[in-house]
């Protein structure tokens, strides 16, 4: 890699990964996220490299893997802090998979104290006391406690990532924060000195995560959601500069597909629909049976594309996702939906789609390891955590120019995402 890598980040899912690279393009750093781990060194001249993972609910033990991989990566280009992201949501159950990776890191860094913070206050998640807000409610009471795969059902942070790691778990509360980076770095040594090795921070506002910055400067890990990042390329002597963003003119045909089933996603979905724009429900007892379900959205889609975006979606209402789950199995109806979306997606890309609207994080990694992609420029935020993002797909694909796309975390966006993201690109119609 040319010139010195400030900034190695590991995230837990793909979505997640270019949540982290948008805070980062927006406060002047040059981003390159890569979909794994790559083979080879970057040939381009960057400030940070986020490595997208798909591991937020594999196995611990193979996060656990991936993760260390992926740090192991990031030494050889000289990384000079490490970054693990997980969701701003804390998506984890008791048994991981943001306790058992987090100490890993440590332990392969050598370093006995790291923070641990999902708040992003442009996204309305915020830690007050070690609880986790979403919007105006505690997590548990924010939708999340009905996730098919990670339930949230305690707001308390403290709690839940104790409850994943053998070392202790502190807090550094608002009071604290609020007093500036001299108080949180006194806050640091006093824990370590009592033997915490682990503390959540507080942050109910962007102020705060700017506070925070310097005081993360020396730390060797740094664990959060992607708000922390707003307050760390200062700490490089980078600010915020326009050109960070650029992305080559959008042209091709326009698509959304959806796997998510987030309250914020269900609405996107709604609106879409009401505002008139073709749409087609994915039934995966359908896919089940053996229908060939793909083909079938692909010929629906083929004559409504030249006139504007398609949705095609298998977004649900959380009764109606444990219905199915309870037909097919959590695990089974998941990977089945995501491998018929992704196809969906690449069928999509074949038939001359160029901007690619993708909502949810399993649905997000399915769809890029389909499409072939290796990396991404990430370009303009379209809503807080979502940016666009260019990429060159799978050769077969034939994509003249590369791919604008997407990856919408399933509780992020406005009611309008779907629609407002073609606008803010700059193609308001099919080019």
């Amino acid at each position: 890699m040319k010139g010195a890598l400030k900034l190695g980040c590991i995230a837990d899912d793909f979505t997640g990964a270019t949540d982290l690279a948008n805070n980062l393009v927006r406060a002047g750093m040059r981003v390159v996220q890569t979909i794994g781990v790559p083979p080879a060194a970057l040939d381009t001249e960057v400030d940070a490299v986020v490595v997208a993972l798909k591991s937020r609910t594999i196995a611990a033990a193979e996060a656990v893997a991936q993760s260390l991989d992926a740090l192991r990566w990031l030494q050889t280009q000289g990384a000079q802090q490490i970054y693990f992201k997980y969701c701003s949501t804390f998506d984890s159950t008791p048994q991981g998979n943001i306790g058992p990776v987090t100490e890993a890191l440590m332990d392969a860094l050598g370093t006995d104290f790291t923070v641990a913070t999902p708040a992003f206050p442009d996204n309305k998640r915020t830690v007050f006391k070690g609880y986790l807000f979403a919007g105006d409610v505690l997590l548990n009471e924010s939708g999340m406690q009905n996730h098919p795969l990670t339930p949230m059902t305690d707001p308390n942070l403290v709690r839940v990532l104790q409850a994943q790691t053998r070392r202790r778990v502190g807090l550094i509360d608002h009071s604290v924060v609020a007093r500036g980076p001299q108080a949180v770095t006194e806050r640091i040594a006093a824990l370590r000195a009592d033997g915490v090795a682990m503390a959540i921070v507080d942050a109910v506002s962007n102020d705060d995560l700017l506070r925070l910055g310097p005081a993360m400067a020396a730390l060797p890990l740094l664990t959060a959601g992607s708000g922390l990042a707003i307050g760390l390329p200062a700490n490089f002597g980078l600010a915020p500069s326009s050109t960070a963003a650029d992305l080559p003119p959008p042209r091709g045909l326009q698509a959304v597909v959806s796997g998510s089933c987030s309250t914020a996603t269900n609405a996107q979905v709604l609106n879409f629909i009401q505002s008139g724009r073709p749409a087609l429900a994915i039934d995966p007892l359908r896919i089940a049976a053996g229908v060939d379900v793909c083909a079938e959205a692909l010929a629906w889609a083929q004559p409504h594309l030249a006139s504007g975006p398609v949705l095609i979606y298998s977004t649900a209402e959380p009764r109606d996702v444990k219905a199915i789950q309870g037909q097919l199995g959590v695990e089974q109806a998941g990977a089945m939906v995501e491998r018929t979306i992704a196809d969906i997606a690449r069928g999509l890309v074949a038939r001359g789609v160029q901007q690619l609207v993708v909502a949810g994080g399993e649905t997000s990694g399915a769809c890029v390891q389909a499409l072939g992609i290796a990396q991404m420029r990430i370009g303009p935020q379209i809503d807080p955590g979502v940016p666009w993002c260019h990429a060159q797909p799978d050769a077969a694909l034939h994509a003249p120019g590369g791919l604008h796309i997407t990856l919408k975390s399933g509780n992020f966006g406005t009611a309008d995402f779907f629609t407002k993201a073609f606008h803010s690109l700059g193609a308001t119609h099919p080019a």
